[in-house]
């Protein structure tokens, strides 16, 4: 449950630390919140250092393909 409504979500991992850095919204149940459906939140905090900056992160943990690779 969220603010919005009742949402079914999936979490966001990074590949590189393991930590959940969003959400995906894979189904709304409330027919004005359907335009959620297949898009991302990732939190600007957890992808960004405390202070903006990026974090550095190793060429191993760059390496991979997304969802969209896949279709």
């Amino acid at each position: 449950m969220m603010i919005t409504g009742m949402h079914t979500v999936a979490d966001i991992f990074c590949v590189g630390c393991g930590s959940i850095v969003g959400w995906k919204y894979e189904a709304a149940q409330e027919r004005i919140q359907k335009y959620k459906e297949g898009k991302f939140i990732l939190e600007r905090f957890k992808v960004l250092g405390p202070d903006g900056s990026n974090y550095t992160v190793s060429q191993e943990a760059r390496v991979g393909g997304s969802d969209a690779d896949d279709a």
